[in-house]
């Protein structure tokens, strides 16, 4: 599992011209699934979105963490984010999953980060045309892979 995590002032996702998710303060987290991806992996990866700590403290060094900051989180699923680029100019999206894999691992992710937030997450809706608007804090963004937790 990938995520891109974004620090943003606010964000919003729009499907066709009406929008579904919008937050002030908070993270923008784009996933990407792949069959290989665990409930271990869901349970690791939700700890770390929800504690990293990226948000300024009173003397503006980067560490509080979304929870501590009462922030939001907007989830976005994105299976572009396991493109492999290795042979010619068209990507591969071979190791992302299919719908009926990723699509109750999606649900998992969200659950998980809502119960460690200890509040609702909002989300993009899985396959559609999203148009993601963000003005993104800092610039702050982290990526983080599941298979490279050491």
């Amino acid at each position: 599992m990938i995520a891109v995590i974004q620090r943003v002032a606010e964000a919003s996702v729009t499907i066709d011209g009406k929008i579904k998710s919008k937050i002030e303060k908070g993270l923008l987290v784009l996933i990407g699934i792949e069959d290989a991806d665990t409930d271990e992996d869901i349970q690791w990866l939700a700890a770390k979105i929800v504690n990293l700590r990226i948000f300024n403290d009173a003397y503006g060094v980067m560490n509080v963490s979304v929870k501590d900051e009462d922030g939001d989180i907007i989830i976005v699923s994105q299976f572009t984010l396991h493109a492999s680029t290795k042979k010619g100019n068209r990507p591969s999206y071979i190791k992302a999953s299919k719908p009926e894999v990723a699509i109750p691992l999606y649900k998992k992710i969200i659950d998980e980060i809502s119960n460690q937030l200890g509040k609702s997450v909002s989300t993009g809706e899985f396959g559609a045309d999203m148009k993601v608007q963000l003005i993104n804090d800092g610039p702050v963004t982290i990526i983080i892979d599941t298979k490279n937790k050491t």
